[in-house]
């Protein structure tokens, strides 16, 4: 089987190319610029492309399927080179969907905490030595391919993006896996550029329900008032279990959590974390893994990658960074830090990053979500706003936009200024973005900070 990937660097595209070159497939590949960590990891399995660039040369009748990436364009040379061929054109989600028709698919949705469900289900099935195929949309710890694929795992756990397909299949990744268990952990609009209404994007979720095989199970967070909408309306074909953050104890090492009258120490902390750990719990449950011994194995979680995770710690200071971006994760793990550190003071700083985020229509959404940190700092880049050819907006209407009590800059070097200024003796640092505030090294960062605590 020879395989052929039009973009063959994107970040999912490569995980995916590797493990077809693992499962024993002939795998090539092309794009117009690959970065790291892809070049590398192409590099290392011998699968990094001859030259740098498209050329029609690369499609030949020996190739058995194209796999198309977002990043190419509807009119690429390859592209049209493998259509006059009639050679089998998938994208992304649909070649991940071939892979496992023979497999118990169970997709991860939401708009927020897919990542941490997904790692967390992982976590416990890799404890407990079950073989599962998976793909997941970030890097986790231990893991040096995201994408596994094999013949023989009776399970595959998608983590289902509700992003677009392919530049030519324009529908949201997570309803081409037709999902014998789903999950919808919450909705929170996103992705404006391509969902320009709330209406718009809540309708993918209940399009994602009608893509549940017959008999199939839908977990859902009860929590949420329009995915707990969408679990009381389910076809009748369809079972429906929900989920809602358990009972829980803040500890000095993370939290306590009592189900069922048994209680389970736990190094995560936050209710939306342990919120995600029932839903992943549920998950286990239609995988035969009983709940006693999934909360068990839980014990030994400490987070997804750059999901609250901890950079530095010491007896006076502590720094997370976290991928939080959207409105709701960002009052949600604020919230989550104040509350496990409510002795100290929080200092909270975000980056508007994303399409969304930087949209001037879409700021006052983000209306007191970090009410809840001790002092607030937002930063955004002018020429990211450039770059995605938006609207600009000024330090002043982001500021109104917030509610008008956190600092806003719009330079790196003014974010670490404002951060070296201040004293961090019994003081948490919390560092949100889907970027890095334009080349902040958080390592560095925090071993810095840590060598000044007086």
């Amino acid at each position: 089987m020879r395989v052929h990937f039009i973009a063959i660097g994107g970040s999912a595209m490569h995980n995916l190319a590797i493990a077809l070159h693992r499962k024993g497939y002939q795998v090539t590949g092309s794009d117009d610029e690959i970065f790291e960590p892809s070049a590398s990891r192409l590099k290392s399995q011998g699968i990094f492309p001859a030259s740098i660039g498209w050329d029609q040369n690369n499609i030949n009748k020996n190739i058995s399927a194209v796999i198309l990436g977002m990043h190419a364009r509807a009119d690429n040379p390859e592209l049209l080179k493998a259509k006059e061929l009639n050679i089998p054109i998938y994208s992304y989600p649909e070649y991940l969907y071939e892979q496992s028709k023979a497999k118990k698919r169970i997709v991860i949705g939401g708009s927020h905490g897919k990542t941490t469900i997904t790692s967390m289900l992982l976590h416990v099935v890799k404890q407990l030595d079950i073989e599962v195929d998976y793909m997941v949309g970030a890097q986790l710890d231990g893991y040096d391919c995201m994408v596994k694929l094999s013949e023989s795992a009776p399970f595959m756990i998608l983590e289902g993006d509700e992003y677009l397909s392919s530049p030519i299949d324009r529908r949201p990744k997570f309803h081409l896996y037709k999902p014998h268990v789903a999950i919808i952990s919450g909705i929170a609009w996103d992705h404006i550029n391509v969902f320009p209404t709330f209406e718009n994007y809540v309708d993918q979720f209940r399009v994602f329900c009608e893509c549940i095989e017959e008999k199939g199970t839908l977990i859902y967070n009860s929590e949420d008032r329009e995915v707990n909408r969408l679990g009381l309306t389910v076809e009748n074909n369809i079972n429906s279990i929900p989920y809602k953050t358990p009972v829980y104890r803040v500890t000095n090492s993370g939290t306590v959590v009592t189900f069922k009258d048994n209680e389970y120490e736990l190094k995560i902390f936050g209710a939306h974390n342990l919120q995600n750990m029932m839903g992943a719990m549920y998950l286990g449950e239609q995988m035969g893994i009983s709940n006693v011994d999934f909360l068990t194995e839980m014990s030994t979680f400490t987070g997804a990658g750059k999901r609250l995770q901890k950079v530095v710690e010491s007896n006076e200071f502590v720094m997370f960074k976290d991928f939080a971006h959207s409105p709701s994760k960002l009052m949600a793990t604020t919230k989550a830090v104040k509350e496990q550190y409510k002795n100290r003071k929080v200092i909270a700083c975000m980056e508007l990053h994303t399409f969304s985020s930087l949209k001037k229509e879409f700021l006052p959404h983000y209306k007191n979500t970090m009410d809840q940190a001790d002092e607030a700092l937002v930063y955004y880049s002018p020429e990211v706003v450039k770059h995605k050819k938006l609207e600009p907006i000024s330090i002043e209407l982001v500021k109104d936009a917030f509610g008008g009590h956190v600092n806003v800059f719009d330079t790196t070097e003014d974010v670490l200024s404002f951060i070296n200024a201040t004293k961090w003796n019994n003081k948490v640092l919390l560092m949100m973005s889907s970027g890095t505030f334009d080349g902040i090294n958080y390592e560095q960062l925090g071993q810095d900070l840590l060598g000044k605590i007086e």
